[in-house]
């Protein structure tokens, strides 16, 4: 016996709402699965969009959504500063769903799937502490060894000696890294699989 399909409905309250944006999606050939709880639809196992229900609204939330045109101005960035790509598409009753819209947005978003387009994201620039970099300009092995590292344990051990508050803690942190730097060793290594 199959246990009965869930929609993301925060308050239960958008269940007939929901069912007509799924028969709207399923006129796509967009795929429909669960991820963190919700019902998301891909296309070649990337996520175009999803749909839910929270408390005031349901919405349709377009992964890409800052690449559609947005021809009739509707989508919100519903975490404006931290998204940068997703935007929603709110609804407050059946009344607001216009069928053919709804259908002109969803293959929008599959044809800006299709041609690949993405944000990419920013790269951050590797702060060098003072302390590790004097150590680094005069030791040329040291300098070499922290040149190895992949970006991502650099910052680990960046980020290790400069969130110490106190100056004798960020030299005790950096006596303890060096020779883990000249050993090949990341900070956290032990901890990884």
């Amino acid at each position: 016996m199959e246990a009965p399909k869930k929609t993301w409905d925060k308050t239960n309250q958008w269940g007939n709402e929901l069912e007509v944006i799924k028969d709207i999606i399923n006129r796509t050939e967009l795929v429909e699965t669960t991820k963190w709880g919700g019902t998301i639809y891909t296309l070649n196992g990337k996520n175009v969009l999803g749909i839910g229900g929270f408390k005031n609204f349901f919405t349709i939330w377009f992964f890409k959504g800052v690449f559609l045109k947005d021809s009739a101005n509707i989508l919100v960035n519903a975490n404006e500063g931290n998204t940068k790509s997703l935007r929603q598409w709110r609804f407050e009753s059946l009344d607001e769903i216009n069928e053919k819209l709804v259908l002109q947005y969803i293959n929008e978003a599959i044809e800006v799937e299709k041609a690949g387009l993405a944000i990419t994201p920013e790269k951050k620039e590797i702060a060098i502490p003072q302390l590790l970099q004097q150590q680094l300009d005069s030791d040329t092995d040291l300098a070499t060894a922290f040149a190895k590292f992949s970006p991502y344990k650099q910052k680990e051990f960046n980020e290790y000696i400069t969130e110490a508050k106190q100056e004798k803690t960020k030299l005790a942190r950096l006596e303890k890294v060096i020779p883990m730097i000249l050993g090949g060793i990341g900070l956290h290594d032990k901890y990884r699989g």
